[in-house]
């Protein structure tokens, strides 16, 4: 029985030893410039972003973002909490007879 329990052992021990992920030097430098490129573009271009908003209202159910932006929330007249983003670029109160819908609009710029 103990020799089958070594056997078990070795067994498992050895393929485990093996099958792990072997990269060579060449390509852990090579990885590593990558990296450190990407980063380094990322990093440019993530200083320059700015995220700009706005808001819109409208009289009914309905505001609309300008060209360009994105509808982040929303608000709707008459304590409606009933609403949704269409199109991405739209507020539409879900209530009925709503005064007025207004619209939180962002967009990403990136600047310089």
């Amino acid at each position: 029985m103990m020799k089958f329990a070594i056997f078990l052992f070795f067994a498992a021990l050895i393929p485990a030893k093996y099958a792990s992920a072997q990269t060579c030097i060449i390509e852990s430098l090579i990885n590593e410039k990558v990296q450190a490129a990407v980063d380094s573009k990322v990093s440019s271009i993530l200083t320059k972003a700015q995220l700009t908003c706005t808001s819109t209202s409208a009289p009914g159910a309905d505001a609309f973002c300008p060209s360009g932006y994105l509808a982040t929330g929303c608000a709707c007249g008459m304590a409606c909490g009933s609403w949704d983003i269409r199109a991405d670029t739209a507020c539409h109160c879900q209530c009925a007879r709503i005064d007025w819908t207004a619209a939180r609009c962002c967009k990403v710029a990136i600047v310089g």
